[in-house]
This record gives structure tokens, sequence and C-alpha cells, in this order.
């Protein structure tokens, strides 16, 4: 198959975004682009009408023999898993201009839903949602037919929809997270709670290579008090700031000249529902 310079750089953060999506890794997603086109480039030569359908078909079908191994993994994997944060000014193979598949379906809280959905649902969703695919490309691409697919999605829209009132408004959520930091660092309470919802979780991912609670923290104290705990034992150069992750503001945590932890959270309703702060270095960008 016929593969030019200009459809590798046409092609590659779209493959790049499905990949991301499919496997919530950085490191996976760039791996899986790589082995996608070195396929495409071993094939003899076919007339291919439709180049972007094929190779999303490629890249899907590597993604979804991934994630075999991949529920293996999580199964084995210590403490909550949270997907690897997405540092927009890091990402120098991905240019953030080049990315202009829609930000939905990129928030640190929709990739955690998607590990409750079966492989075939995760592909469907993600061809028909974020990348707009008709239905009839998809049940190309997954080899199922074309009302299996319809199914598959709605199906998996059912089990998303507890993130469908998620807020991704930038702004908005950046204002919400300035006066969250300004009223932890001042112990104020009363504000804390207008801002954090009662029964707000907290998953924190250590992998085992960082300490980290290996359980979900549920409740406004207990989330708190976990956070001022981190506070209490950090070192004296630490230091934080605002940061694109994964096109919503989230806090990157800075220790020993380096980066220590990313914070996201997930913001619906004007108010913190829930909080992700991954802790495994393996996760983590250079800084």
């Amino acid at each position: 198959m016929q593969i030019s310079k200009e459809d590798y750089q046409l092609y590659k953060p779209l493959l790049f975004s499905l990949g991301y999506r499919m496997l919530g890794s950085v490191a996976e997603a760039e791996d899986m682009v790589h082995e996608t086109f070195l396929k495409v480039y071993q094939i003899s030569e076919e007339d291919i009408k439709n180049k972007k359908a094929y190779l999303c078909k490629m890249m899907t079908n590597l993604c979804l023999d991934s994630l075999k191994s991949a529920r293996y993994k999580r199964e084995h994997y210590v403490g909550p898993w949270n997907p690897e944060p997405l540092l927009l000014e890091k990402l120098h193979a991905y240019d953030p201009s080049e990315m202009i598949i829609q930000k939905e379906g990129l928030s640190i809280a929709y990739l955690r839903m998607m590990e409750h959905l079966a492989s075939d649902e995760r592909a469907v969703l993600l061809l028909r949602e974020v990348l707009d695919f008709p239905y009839s490309e998809i049940a190309h691409i997954i080899g199922k037919k074309e009302e299996n697919c319809r199914k598959i999605f709605s199906r998996a829209k059912q089990k998303i929809s507890r993130v469908e009132g998620e807020s991704l408004n930038y702004e908005e959520n950046k204002s919400i997270i300035n006066r969250f930091v300004e009223a932890f660092q001042m112990q104020n309470t009363a504000a804390l709670l207008e801002l954090i919802s009662e029964n707000v979780t907290l998953f924190s991912d250590g992998g085992g290579k960082a300490k980290a609670a290996v359980r979900p923290i549920v409740s406004v104290s207990n989330v708190l008090a976990l956070l001022y705990g981190i506070m209490k034992k950090a070192s004296e150069d630490f230091n934080f700031e605002m940061k694109n992750i994964n096109y919503q503001p989230a806090i990157v945590i800075y220790m020993n000249g380096k980066i220590h932890s990313i914070l996201s959270f997930y913001i619906c309703n004007e108010k913190i529902n829930e909080m992700y702060i991954t802790m495994n270095p393996e996760k983590l960008p250079v800084h």
C-alpha cells in the first residue's frame, strides 16, 4: 500500500488520538501508531480507496489485541488505575495544533469510564462518537454487521452515561480549581464544601511504584485528609502549577526538582465530583 510522507503527517494525529483513547496510554498509543505504519509499508500495493478507514481498521485491530493483555495487567495492577495524563505542551511529537480531533472523549474522567467497556464497545463508541465514522465503515473496521454496531454503540453509551454531564469548559473549570487550591491552602473548610461534592471520590494511582492509597478514597473529609497528608510529607522544594492536561486544567506537583504527581478533576454542576492523582512514575511526563 502506497503511503506518502504527507499521508503519514495527515493520519498520524488521528491514529494517535484513536490509540490513546482506546488504551489510556501515551507510550502504547505511540507504539501502535508506529506499528500500524510499519505494517502498512510491508503490505504489497493494493487498490485501497479509503486510506483513512484502512489505517483506522489496522490501528483498531492492533489496539484490540493490546487490550486483551491489558485486561490481565489491570487485574494485577496495584491499586486504582488512572489513564496516563496527556501533558499537551510536552506532546512535541503530536503538536496540539495538529490534533483537530474534537476534545470530547479526552478527559481523565471519560478515559477512566472507558475501562468499564468491553473492547468492541470501546472501539465502536470512539469510531462513532469521537471520530464520527458512519456505521457502514465501523462495521467494516471491526468486522461486524452494521446493525450489531448500532446495538454495541447504544450499550456503550448507557455504560458511560455517568460522565455525560461533565463540564468541559476550560476557563470555568480553571476558576473552580483555583478557588479549590486557595481554600485548601487556607484550610477554609466552608469554602471547600461549596466546591467539592459531599461524596467526592479520589483515585490514587501509584501502581506499586509510588506510595499511594490502594483503594478509592470516598467523602470530603477522607479526601482532604489524604491531600493534607501529602502536603505534610512534602519536601521543602515542593511546588505546583496548573497545566493543560487532556485539554482540561489540572495541577502538576513537583518535588525534588521533578514531577511528583498530577491531580486531575471531574467537574459536574460546578462541583468537583472526582479527583485522580497519578503518582506512578511510569505514567508521568519527564520534566
